[in-house]
């Protein structure tokens, strides 16, 4: 069967919904901006027969929404903040269709698989198909630190989980992603006068040097059963050149492949201690998703899905990825997870982000198959 044939106008419709989500600028951390899309994506659910939640943090309004169907559920998991700032359209990346080619700040990352959802949804609105459960968060961009219970949660009692953020770059999906934490690193020194008395400050920037090369040996550490990658991102500290700094932190980037190494580098990492007398080390996680390695589970559903999508005449393939994203929270705990149903494009976090339009309706044609044969 081939959905593509004779809905012209659904693939309009499509078009004008995705421009009007890109065009509400939803920057991580702003609640008042997530309202505003929520309730535009709410009514859209509500008009596909959906039963809505809301589900508000202090970072913005999230959105559960229950469609009733054959067995239990599907899970469709998403986002609707981006990393642009407000004002990105009005400069550097306005909203554009050119030569099949759809630009605009979260286009691909990932209002695009917001799309993809409804309009799948709205084809089957009236067929048999698959119970359906969509999870959008308001924070995934920042590490999802206020839903990351919300998104565990409502995956209970789910069969399956399906991620809508961007595929590898030949339309791969995504069947596993690394784990990816992040940590501050906190050293509390004495100030003093850098020529009169230092010997009786405590510099917390000489303190962090050390503990810093302390994580290096860590993360680099050849006993830990995977390779670890880690990043200092940002470091603050001090605040003249002849005071003895009192306060330093440095802002670290984990990634991870699988649990031990994870497990590991984690403890280690509180259990650091300081070299200098009088200095204080304590490490905070902002955000952590956990190493989804994936399982017997993941790979059924990739080869269920791969089925579905050659009726349809696709030929769609899985496989590991770097990134992390809110299925590492869902994959961890055993569902069968699949990520990367959103269109083809590239460009994230870029100013050259844009999905290939074609590929819009491709991803449509497959999650409506597969919530049909699933």
């Amino acid at each position: 069967m081939n959905f593509s044939q004779g809905d012209s106008s659904h693939n309009e419709q499509d078009l004008l919904f995705l421009r009007e989500l890109v065009e509400l600028e939803t920057p991580s951390f702003d609640p008042e901006a997530s309202e505003r899309i929520a309730r535009i994506i709410a009514h859209r659910f509500i008009a596909l027969g959906g039963e809505v939640r809301t589900v508000a943090t202090e970072a913005g309004t999230n959105l559960v929404a229950d469609f009733a169907g054959h067995g239990e559920p599907i899970l469709f998991v998403g986002h609707t903040d981006t990393v642009w700032p407000t004002g990105t359209l009005a400069s550097e990346l306005p909203w554009s269709e050119s030569d099949g080619i759809i630009r605009g700040p979260g286009v691909f990352d990932m209002k695009s698989g917001i799309v993809v959802m409804c309009a799948a949804l709205e084809r089957l609105q009236h067929r048999p198909r698959s119970a359906v459960r969509i999870v959008l968060n308001c924070d995934e961009e920042v590490g999802s630190p206020t839903t990351r219970d919300l998104v565990r949660d409502e995956a209970s009692g789910c069969r399956a989980a399906i991620g809508f953020e961007s595929p590898h770059p030949d339309g791969a999906l995504k069947l596993g992603r690394r784990g990816s934490t992040r940590v501050v690193l906190r050293v509390r020194g004495r100030s003093a006068h850098a020529a009169l008395d230092p010997e009786n400050g405590v510099s917390a920037i000489d303190e962090l040097v050390d503990q810093l090369l302390a994580v290096r040996a860590i993360t680099s550490d050849p006993d830990l059963p995977s390779p670890v990658l880690a990043n200092v991102g940002v470091i603050s500290g001090g605040s003249r050149a002849n005071v003895v700094p009192e306060r330093a932190s440095a802002e670290i980037g984990l990634r991870f492949v699988e649990p031990e190494s994870e497990n590991s580098v984690l403890s280690r990492l509180q259990a650091l201690q300081p070299v200098r007398e009088g200095a204080t080390v304590e490490v905070d996680t902002l955000s952590s998703r956990p190493a989804w390695r994936a399982s017997d589970g993941d790979r059924a559903l990739a080869e269920a899905i791969a089925r579905a999508g050659a009726t349809v005449g696709q030929s769609i393939e899985g496989r590991p990825a770097a990134g992390a994203g809110d299925t590492n929270l869902i994959g961890a705990l055993g569902i069968p997870t699949i990520d990367g149903f959103g269109p083809l494009g590239g460009g994230a976090h870029a100013l050259d982000e844009h999905i290939v339009a074609s590929t819009l309706r491709e991803r449509v044609d497959l999650l409506t198959v597969v919530l049909q044969e699933l």
